[in-house]
């Protein structure tokens, strides 16, 4: 099997036309036919069908097209092997929540720009849930996620995960609050209403599991996307949640400590398995690694907020 014709299937599968992939890349559309064709007679099956003036995958051609994402990675690996020398290219996709982009990512950006001026870095912006279906899809190559130690993702087998940082989170209460006491008694926010995030399930089943160990059922009332319209409806006495315990927050908002359980975030950098031994992959994953978490917190989402969006 000739390598580069996994690299055609693998850009036609973006791009869904022949003619868009020929001019892109310099080719003719009649080369490019020739050599899917050629594939197809690899491996034996038909790869590509029409679909109106444009072409798709087969179910066969998308089950390769999801191991040429592998088998290239691989041979990229080897062939840096064999020339140490060689600088890592190309453009990586990376995708994640805000605090983890802000704090994790943006740093870097600025560093490879300067070091490796051949690797690219496009940054979008999406909640754990969001970012794990792109990365199946091979439309991200890096999904910065979170989770909960009582809300844990489910990760697996498909994709490797590198931890990066963890940060405590709390119970945002009003400071008028008559509780002089740090760690709350949740039992006695058992009739308040509560906020959780609207584009994430994770604070929602934190908190439920919270709540059932203190021996009650959470009245969801209100489903927020911004961690200051979460400190909005504490302010006005509409409701409590879960907010970052180190985040500075207005007066009149108090965050008490959570300890038995703690609630923990737990921020990840996440690939496709195999994926991430590409070279320019493998160097924001090491210098990801290298920085560390968060030495504080500043006025945009917090982990959860990962899902919070400013």
């Amino acid at each position: 099997m000739d390598f580069r014709r996994l690299y055609l299937l693998l850009e036609l599968s973006r791009l869904g036309s022949m003619r868009e992939f020929a001019e892109t890349h310099g080719l003719t559309t009649s080369t490019v036919s020739q050599q899917i064709a050629a594939l197809a007679r690899d491996v034996g099956t038909t790869l590509v069908e029409p679909d109106g003036r444009r072409v798709r995958l087969t179910p066969a051609g998308r089950r390769l097209a999801d191991h040429a994402v592998t088998i290239l990675a691989a041979v990229d690996t080897a062939r840096s092997d064999l020339d140490p020398l060689t600088e890592p290219a190309g453009t990586l996709r990376v995708g994640g929540f805000a605090t983890a982009i802000r704090r994790s990512l943006m740093p870097l950006v600025a560093t490879l720009a300067s070091t490796h001026p051949a690797v690219q870095v496009l940054i979008n912006e999406y909640e754990p849930l969001e970012a794990f279906t792109l990365l199946a899809q091979d439309d991200l190559d890096l999904a910065l996620t979170y989770d909960y130690n009582l809300a844990p993702a489910a990760l697996g087998n498909t994709v490797a995960a590198v931890t990066l940082w963890s940060t405590p989170w709390g119970l945002g209460v009003p400071a008028r609050s008559t509780s002089a006491s740090p760690v709350p008694d949740l039992g006695a926010w058992a009739d308040h209403p509560w906020i959780v995030n609207s584009r994430n399930t994770a604070d929602e089943d934190a908190v439920r599991t919270l709540a059932s160990l203190a021996g009650f059922s959470p009245r969801i009332s209100h489903q927020i996307d911004s961690l200051d319209l979460v400190e909005d409806l504490i302010l006005a006495g509409q409701g409590v949640g879960l907010l970052p315990l180190e985040r500075e927050t207005r007066p009149g908002v108090r965050v008490l400590e959570l300890a038995d359980p703690p609630v923990l975030m737990t921020t990840y950098a996440v690939t496709r398995l195999g994926r991430e031994s590409w070279a320019p992959l493998r160097l924001l994953l090491d210098l990801l690694s290298s920085t560390g978490g968060p030495s504080g917190r500043d006025d945009g989402p917090g982990p959860s907020a990962g899902s919070r969006r400013r």
